[in-house]
């Protein structure tokens, strides 16, 4: 088992910042995968960032170029930095684990996720 908790989410204003984390305990945290994701109401929760066991990483368009995602092994901590945001950032973040050394993209990849964290960017 894997248990996530998110923190860091909060309020700020459209070309501001914020970072999150993920601290992880339960499992050994360097051969895992891990990723972000993001969820507004009414619509499905959809795939922010991933890092794999060897800090290769991979972003959706959206967030490419102003998000970085990284880890640090040795605090069992997955972050994710996020620059010049804007309003259609806003939504709740989760963070999520894989049982696998390599990301995915997909939901249905990550068996295990935090309580999520809320985001919001005012304009």
């Amino acid at each position: 088992q894997v248990q996530l908790v998110e923190s860091g989410g909060g309020l700020a204003q459209a070309g501001g910042s914020l970072k999150l984390s993920c601290a992880a305990s339960g499992r050994t945290f360097s051969s895992v995968a891990m990723g972000w994701f993001r969820q507004v109401p009414g619509k499905e929760r959809e795939f922010v960032a991933a890092i794999n066991y060897a800090s290769i990483t991979y972003y959706a368009a959206s967030v490419k170029d102003r998000f970085t995602i990284s880890r640090d092994n040795a605090k069992n901590t997955v972050y994710l930095q996020m620059n010049n945001l804007k309003p259609e950032d806003t939504a709740v973040y989760y963070c999520a684990a894989r049982s696998s050394k390599f990301s995915d993209t997909k939901r249905s990849a990550y068996p295990y996720w935090g309580q999520g964290t809320q985001v919001t960017v005012s304009s």
